[in-house]
């Protein structure tokens, strides 16, 4: 056994080399950081062949002095922080004084740099770690960072990176994070002599948006804002007619520094839980601000993992400033022309504005703010719901059911008979005008048209009656008085040993939805009750459908979860179906309760309920323009 021994100083800057420079992207999101710090307001990037042969980081900030140009090469030397204590209240991107050393140690980097005070400039050529005497150089004030041959003395880690193409997507990517955190600063990217962004500085926002991610999700951004106590949201979402089957457009910037937390993705997923079909992901830019002391940013080396001091303070504030925004906005799927002779989907063109300083956005009725712990129970998750934001209880009596449901013998009674009472929470101006309520017609059995002051509403009637079935039904779970019918014989339902433990598992959230379940010997399960308005449904029709709902469901996801998509199912099975003739006296009753829904514009699974046909888009389509 070899003796115990300290390690050279180019072994320890080849391994911390391995903790921070992964590609090119590393050595761009690095040198770019040290470039805003320094107070840069002018920053070019320059790369040949994505970054493989050349990178090239020039700035106008302060620069470095010449006594400092040998440190700012070494390993953990900076001018950021000075003592432990500093690691709690790190108010710069860079701290730890490994960037440039470990870069240097695996590329040949050339560093130009001077100060204001200085008539001259200095160069430092270090080739793999090795420095050559400094000389001086003719150079503007600021710092110029050449990178090349990246990774020769490592050539392992060099076989590990991937095409021109691909380095060149994650590097554009680390730029346009730092791009979107600080609109204030001027910003280039070339490729191969090519210039591939142009940033002008002191551009708001949803243009730099817009310049990365076009006009369409530009046009669809939804202003977003709140403040708890020295905590500050500010930043957009995009509407969810626009999503992604990935979650890498979910930009998520604290203090300026972009970063990847888990909690508040997840926050981000319930704010738009309902707007999103199933394997949907959705867009957003959102910045967060705090005291330095509120948060721990030394948590890797990389950087972009944080730990909150608070963080079920801070989950709270992010999804209560969503869900209460969606709540007060019209999200109306509207038909856009996109030219002369073809029309797309897409959400109604608004040039989002700014959410006004100090506002808080929650408003009188935003949620309370709870502990993260706390919201993962489903009750608590519906905590937007409080009391003066809940929908009259216009449930009570006939359970809604669609003809699909009582087998056709049974008139069909999708709502109950009392008069249709307006959400008083709910703003004027979100609410479709009074004429929007009746005057419709069914077409194809599947579609409701209706006049609204804007144009024509088309609506699909499953889409929207599943929508107010699945709204009723929570109301219902969160009451406990969800109506739940005895079988006068159970029913026992033969499963497979896998599903017979799902089933088993999921005892207690069936009770919730009205469904009681007992073992029956083996691997068989008796159902003894189940959801009052599935009377006609075959009960082990229904019990399997549910074991193929826990079956898909993730085994991570919390009861609450799995609740919700059992919800769903019950929703989609109860509502009327593409195909459903229906009366003038049930369309209207579909069109009044319509107003009665926190989110009438999408089903539970995250498909429009409706479509707006704008008068102007009519006109232009009979020539009258």
């Amino acid at each position: 056994m070899s003796r115990i021994h300290r390690l050279p100083t180019s072994v320890v800057n080849k391994i911390a080399a391995g903790e921070v420079i992964e590609r090119p992207a590393s050595v761009v999101k690095e040198l770019m950081e040290n470039a805003v710090d320094s107070g840069a307001t002018h920053i070019e990037v320059s790369l040949k062949d994505g970054g493989l042969e050349m990178i090239r980081v020039a700035d106008n900030g302060c620069g470095i002095s010449a006594d400092d140009m040998p440190l700012a090469i070494a390993a953990h030397a900076t001018s950021k922080i000075a003592n432990a204590d500093d690691l709690f209240r790190v108010s710069t991107l860079g701290f730890r004084g490994e960037a440039l050393a470990s870069i240097a140690e695996v590329s040949q980097l050339k560093l130009r740099s001077r100060t204001g005070d200085s008539d001259v400039g200095h160069e430092l050529l270090i080739n793999g770690g090795q420095l050559e005497p400094m000389a001086p150089c003719g150079c503007p004030i600021g710092t110029v960072v050449e990178v090349a041959s990246l990774f020769f003395t490592t050539p392992v880690r060099q076989k590990f990176l991937r095409t021109m193409q691909t380095e060149m997507g994650h590097t554009v990517e680390a730029f346009t994070r730092i791009a979107l955190a600080h609109t204030h600063i001027h910003m280039v990217l070339r490729h191969n002599d090519r210039v591939v962004h142009d940033l002008p500085a002191q551009e708001s926002l949803p243009s730099r948006i817009g310049s990365f991610f076009g006009d369409d999700v530009r046009q669809a951004l939804i202003a977003v804002g709140g403040d708890d106590n020295g905590v500050k949201l500010d930043g957009y979402v995009v509407d969810p007619i626009h999503s992604r089957s990935h979650n890498r457009l979910q930009y998520v910037f604290l203090n300026g520094r972009h970063i990847r937390e888990r909690s508040l993705q997840h926050a981000l997923s319930e704010a738009y839980r309902g707007l999103l079909l199933t394997g949907r992901y959705p867009i957003a830019f959102l910045n967060l601000s705090m005291p330095a002391d509120a948060v721990d940013v030394n948590v890797h080396p990389a950087k972009q993992e944080v730990r909150f001091l608070d963080g079920g303070r801070i989950y709270s504030l992010v999804l209560g400033a969503i869900r209460n925004k969606f709540l007060t906005t019209d999200l109306t799927a509207r038909t856009q022309t996109a030219d002369s002779s073809a029309t797309n989907l897409g959400s109604s063109s608004r040039e989002p504005t700014p959410a006004a300083a100090g506002t808080d956005w929650r408003g009188p009725s935003a949620p309370l703010v709870a502990t993260h712990h706390q919201l993962s129970d489903y009750q608590q998750r519906e905590m937007s719901l409080s009391d003066d934001r809940r929908i009259t209880d216009w449930t009570a009596g006939p359970s809604m059911l669609g003809r699909s449901s009582l087998g056709g013998a049974d008139s069909f009674r999708p709502f109950p008979d009392q008069a249709v009472q307006r959400r008083v929470d709910m703003p004027e101006a979100v609410l479709p005008p009074a004429r929007d309520r009746g005057r419709a017609l069914q077409v194809h059995n599947r579609y409701l048209i209706t006049e609204s002051a804007e144009g024509i509403i088309v609506i699909d009637q499953h889409a929207l009656h599943e929508r107010i079935i699945y709204e009723q039904l929570r109301e219902k779970v969160l009451s406990g008085a969800l109506e739940s019918q005895k079988l006068l014989v159970p029913e026992p339902v033969p499963l497979s040993p896998t599903e017979f433990a799902l089933v088993a598992e999921a005892t207690g959230t069936l009770a919730q939805i009205g469904i009681a379940v007992e073992p029956f010997g083996g691997t068989t399960m008796l159902v003894s009750a189940y959801p009052a308005m599935l009377a006609n449904h075959n009960p082990a029709e229904m019990l399997r459908s549910v074991v193929e709902q826990l079956n898909q469901s993730d085994s991570k996801l919390e009861r609450r979860d799995v609740l919700d998509e059992l919800l769903h199912m019950i929703s989609c099975k109860a509502a009327v179906k593409a195909g459903d003739r229906l009366t003038p006296a049930e369309v209207d009753a579909l069109i009044e309760h319509r107003t009665l829904c926190q989110d009438a514009h999408h089903c539970p699974h995250g498909r429009p309920t409706s479509l707006v046909f704008s008068r102007e888009e009519l006109d232009r389509r009979f020539k009258r323009t």
